[in-house]
């Protein structure tokens, strides 16, 4: 057990042996990681524990760099936990490295079973029991994917919890994954206008890139594909306080000059390249859609809802605003089966991602009737017109979880956590307990 300080804390490494399936609890084992944070002169006292849940899914968590961003506001109160979630970051990894070795795309796809929000759930109680002790609570908090495995924490075990934090991840309880997109796509265009009207040189460069990406086959440093439909996907980082900025001043190079033809410079699809391969997460895609299958909401499973669904929206194709002269718009957190061809890392667990999303009666992640009866104090930043997250879905659930108070803000974008410094925190504790 590695301790070792950075400037303001005082950091140890933690594993935790689980259960691959907790039904099975004698089973194969398999391992967990976090990394526990304290201010330094408080490394003795006897703090309340707050659980970090990351988004994702299949997101490892924050690797801090001493008491900065939102730790700032935690570490007064609490000594931290920050989880790496089931197959991420230190905790035993499952990738296109890893996957293979469990055998055949059935056998991979058996063991991604257990890798959602209930399992993280039960990892954490094993984890809280162990570290405090039967009896003795935690607090949570969680960012987007984070705040739905809140949800499910709350559902399956409330009694685990002193408190609870959710930031940009009040998910629809009710909700299929065809809703999902069927709500965000219309998003997802309003973000791109806004985008469109803020850069108007960007809708010209982008219908140059997607028609270049007709007529060419671009290869990525990484070795996957520049499709135009992948150049699309871009729109991805349109959902956060500075991804409008990023994502202008990315298409800026993305031209060479000088050499009297289009050509795509080396800094742009290095950089392209980074946004686009999942070799970093790639849970968060072959697992995206499941985070919604509940036999109780959508019995049949998820079946590649961002692209049925898509269909629904013509204007998202890349042909018709190129032959009309109109521009392209861009997609969102939409995962799409053509990403298993065309990204390296991926492109192993093809198999694997095609039988989840095939799956059907997949266990239902959240309890209705005990969230109407929820005694845990609950606090949640809703954001206005979070691209990621349906607004709509995040009030109604708000409205379903008894004793549950929302915060509803246009003041920042889905990362509001890690951009405010400790503000968007520090307002849910406040609320949490009565002070607003």
């Amino acid at each position: 057990m590695a301790v070792y300080r950075q400037p303001g804390t005082v950091i140890t490494d933690r594993t935790f042996q689980v259960p691959l399936d907790h039904a099975e609890p004698r089973g194969e084992q398999i391992e967990v990681y976090a990394r526990e944070v304290v201010a330094v002169g408080k490394e003795r006292e006897p703090l309340p524990w707050l659980l970090f849940l990351q988004g994702g899914p299949g997101g490892r968590s924050p690797r801090p760099l001493g008491r900065d961003g939102w730790l700032t506001r935690a570490l007064d109160d609490y000594r931290v936990l920050l989880l790496d979630q089931r197959g991420t970051g230190r905790s035993t990894p499952a990738n296109r490295q890893t996957l293979p070795l469990r055998g055949d795309a059935a056998a991979q796809a058996r063991y991604l079973e257990h890798f959602r929000a209930d399992s993280i759930v039960r990892d954490c109680e094993l984890i809280r029991r162990e570290l405090l002790g039967q009896s003795v609570q935690w607090s949570l908090l969680g960012q987007s994917f984070g705040g739905f495995c809140t949800l499910t924490y709350l559902s399956l075990a409330p009694e685990g919890i002193r408190e609870a934090f959710v930031t940009g991840g009040l998910a629809g309880l009710r909700s299929s994954a065809d809703d999902v997109y069927r709500a965000a796509y219309p998003r997802v265009e309003r973000k791109v206008e806004g985008h469109y009207a803020r850069y108007p040189e960007d809708a010209e460069t982008v219908r140059a890139l997607a028609r270049h990406l007709r007529e060419h086959e671009v290869t990525l440093p990484g070795g996957g594909l520049l499709t135009a439909e992948a150049l699309q996907s871009l729109g991805l980082m349109l959902g956060t306080g500075t991804g409008s900025h990023t994502l202008h001043y990315l298409l800026e190079d993305a031209f060479l000059p000088g050499t009297g033809r289009p050509q795509l410079s080396d800094s742009f699809l290095a950089e392209v390249q980074g946004h686009l391969s999942f070799a970093g997460n790639p849970l968060y895609a072959v697992l995206h859609e499941s985070i919604y299958g509940q036999r109780s909401v959508s019995p049949r499973g998820t079946g590649w809802a961002a692209e049925s669904v898509r269909g629904e929206f013509p204007q998202f194709d890349v042909d018709k605003p190129l032959a009309d002269d109109a521009p392209v718009l861009l997609t969102g957190e939409m995962i799409y089966p053509w990403m298993f061809s065309t990204d390296p890392a991926l492109a192993p667990l093809a198999d694997t991602a095609e039988l989840l999303a095939r799956r059907e009666d997949w266990p239902d992640l959240y309890d209705p009737r005990q969230l109407a009866v929820n005694e845990v104090p609950v606090a949640a930043a809703v954001y206005h017109d979070d691209m990621y997250v349906d607004t709509a879905d995040s009030l109604a659930t708000a409205r379903s979880v008894r004793g549950l108070r929302t915060w509803v803000t246009d003041e920042y974008e889905h990362d509001g956590l890690r951009v405010s410094g400790g503000r968007v925190l520090d307002r849910l504790i406040r609320l949490a307990r009565g002070e607003l």
